[in-house]
């Protein structure tokens, strides 16, 4: 009759049940995880990579980041394949609420918009007035690139070339090259052909590969750039964690978390400014 000595069976049920404790470890390590669908800028600027330890260390919530265009990122959120979604195009924000897919937006943090151009600025448009440039930029078909991909950038340089009086869609022409990438390609694309891009300053402050590029044109109040956050609506899509989503939330617009978004900075330069307790942003 086979029996197994008693400090096998001993052995072989630690070992079951250490199994077990590592299984329940990780299956718990899983549950603390969320999906944040969420802009370029906020990934390339390097704001993620410095906010999202933070966050980790005071929740104990594992942050997966979807980057993509602020158009995209509101369509991942609304095939209920994120939990959370980070942008900054309010009037697209605001239309994701409306058709129910957010239960509601909480504002957290502004910069703004900047021309970047060719240090020489061929264009002659270097200063404050945005819509000037872009009137000189179509007038002297001035090599421009557009990230032509319905991000919040994109978003908001359409709405200046309305704000400009140019139909843009009927009058680009060869200079204007549409590339359909994120801010970090877009502005590779105008370093290497000598062009003009509107950019994030985040992304601008964190990007290495200048070569002749320089702001040409900075502190137009038409070029603020503010992000907002929002949870994915549970009655649209039940699997979204909600208590862990909003925990994530609560985090970003609490005064803690505020202070880690102010506290992220680029050679001494900050990058972003939080303001979550302004209700109109």
């Amino acid at each position: 009759m086979n029996r197994w000595p008693q400090f096998l069976k001993t052995s072989v049920i630690a070992l079951l049940m250490t199994g077990a404790g590592l299984m329940v470890s990780q299956a718990s390590a899983q549950e603390k995880s969320i999906v944040v669908a969420s802009t370029t800028s906020t990934q390339d600027s390097g704001l993620f990579g410095y906010l999202l330890p933070i966050a980790k260390q005071k929740l104990g919530i594992t942050v997966k980041v979807l980057a993509q265009g602020t158009g995209q990122a509101l369509d991942t959120a609304r095939r209920g394949d994120a939990d959370v979604v980070f942008v900054h195009a309010r009037s697209a924000e605001l239309k994701f609420l409306a058709e129910g897919f957010g239960v509601k937006r909480y504002p957290v943090m502004y910069n703004d918009f900047v021309l970047i151009g060719p240090n020489g600025d061929p264009a002659g448009v270097k200063g404050n007035d945005i819509v000037a440039a872009l009137r000189t930029l179509k007038a002297k078909a001035i090599p421009f690139v557009s990230r032509g991909d319905r991000s919040g950038t994109h978003i908001a340089e359409l709405a200046l070339w309305k704000v400009a009086a140019i139909d843009i869609a009927h009058d680009k022409g060869p200079w204007y090259k549409e590339i359909g990438q994120g801010m970090g390609a877009a502005l590779n694309m105008a370093s290497a052909s000598n062009a003009y891009v509107l950019s994030d300053r985040g992304t601008w402050l964190a990007f290495k590969n200048r070569g002749d590029l320089a702001i040409l044109v900075e502190g137009d109040k038409r070029l603020f750039n503010q992000y907002g956050v929002m949870l994915v609506n549970p009655a649209k899509h039940p699997h979204v964690k909600q208590d862990l989503g909003q925990q994530f939330i609560d985090w970003l617009i609490s005064p803690e978390g505020q202070r880690a978004i102010a506290g992220y900075k680029i050679d001494g330069q900050q990058l972003f400014y939080p303001n979550a307790d302004d209700p109109n942003a």
